[in-house]
């Protein structure tokens, strides 16, 4: 194997509480314990594809472990792999039925790489920005890679960093409407983020005492939704809290679509179900409801203590993955300790949802909480 001595670092996709910190571990122990020389790619996939290099030092990490959001920046639109065709004018090229033509560049990134002598790539990402990790990794790319998204959704690792501070996040937003629910007797939604995966909404609606979960694991019926509040109101609760999230399906199975961004490589954005059910319960159970779609709060904003110290760790052992040889494998916390798993294990895998029957779902039903089911 070619000794390693220059890498590069790169954000892909949605920002995410402790990605700086990350950033700062990986910097820090390639130049301070090895010596290395460190670039940063800015703009995720879009600057590797227009070589968009910049030089690492100590002295530009050291003080942005209490920083949300990325220094590198990011960008969720960049498939190299599937790369929207344009015109000299700049505009898409569509084909016969006006979709958008596609085009894989990535061997331009690769090139990139190549010309600058970097040795390893790190890329921090959540299943999209990976998917195209192991598609570079396949290339021949020494990728090593680390797990980052607030819906916790990656196979093979129990958690990823920004979830702490994602659902404290979410966890204040409904100890703040409950004020206000009690205040005017309102049935109080929360839409909570989460793409299809309820993890956010349920360790929030747990932590913020919901009366109502709603997650995309588990389709509700909203006949039960409007019993079960009214059942609490026969009984003296005057008010109630409804966690909601993003991706909470009705029995239909339907997901509420907010919009879909077509050159986007993660196209479709949910949203509004938050609104749908306040409506509907409103309707249903003859009290007042209002909606509160958190939104991108939860995304930004310092990290939480946990979620830096979760982050060292995972840039501490990608740099010694790294210096192991360990190419193609993505750096996870099993348990109580930090592993690496290959890609071709995570990527392509069912993505990690709420187990319906499992212990946290089992819990709250056992206190009370309304799954709609």
């Amino acid at each position: 194997m070619k000794k390693v001595q220059k890498i590069a670092i790169m954000t892909g996709g949605g920002d995410c509480p402790g990605l700086n910190p990350v950033i700062r571990a990986v910097v820090k122990t390639a130049i301070s314990k090895y010596g290395l020389e460190v670039m940063g790619v800015r703009h995720g996939y879009h600057g590797l594809y227009h070589g968009d290099f910049i030089q690492l030092g100590l002295e530009d990490v050291e003080e942005i472990i209490t920083k949300g959001g990325t220094i590198l920046y990011s960008s969720n639109k960049d498939n190299l792999f599937q790369y929207p065709v344009k015109d000299a004018d700049g505009n898409f090229v569509r084909d016969e039925n006006g979709k958008l033509t596609y085009e894989d560049v990535s061997d331009v990134a690769v090139e990139h790489l190549k010309g600058a002598g970097i040795d390893v790539l790190f890329i921090l990402g959540g299943d999209g920005t990976l998917t195209s990790a192991r598609d570079f990794s396949r290339k021949g790319v020494n990728v090593v890679a680390i797990p980052k998204t607030i819906d916790n959704d990656l196979a093979n690792t129990d958690y990823t960093f920004g979830f702490d501070t994602a659902i404290s996040v979410a966890t204040d937003g409904l100890d703040r409407v409950r004020t206000t629910g009690m205040s005017h007797h309102r049935i109080m939604v929360v839409e909570i983020m989460g793409r299809g995966a309820g993890w956010m909404t349920l360790h929030a609606g747990i932590a913020g005492a919901a009366d109502v979960i709603l997650i995309p694991e588990i389709p509700y019926d909203i006949n039960k939704v409007a019993q079960k509040i009214l059942e609490d109101k026969a009984r003296g609760k005057e008010f109630s809290i409804v966690a909601c999230s993003e991706g909470a399906k009705s029995l239909d199975g339907k997901q509420i679509v907010a919009k879909v961004i077509e050159d986007s490589a993660d196209s479709i954005r949910l949203g509004g179900v938050g609104a749908v059910v306040a409506d509907q319960l409103e309707r249903l159970t003859g009290s007042e409801a209002r909606a509160t779609t958190l939104g991108h709060i939860q995304r930004g904003g310092t990290p939480t203590a946990h979620d830096r110290v979760l982050s060292s760790r995972y840039g501490y052992e990608a740099v010694e993955l790294c210096m192991k040889g360990g190419f193609g494998r993505m750096v996870a916390l099993q348990g109580d300790q930090i592993v690496d798993v290959s890609l071709e294990d995570v990527i392509g895998q069912k993505t990690k949802n709420v187990n319906p029957d499992g212990e946290l779902v089992t819990m709250a039903k056992a206190m009370g909480v309304c799954f709609g089911d």
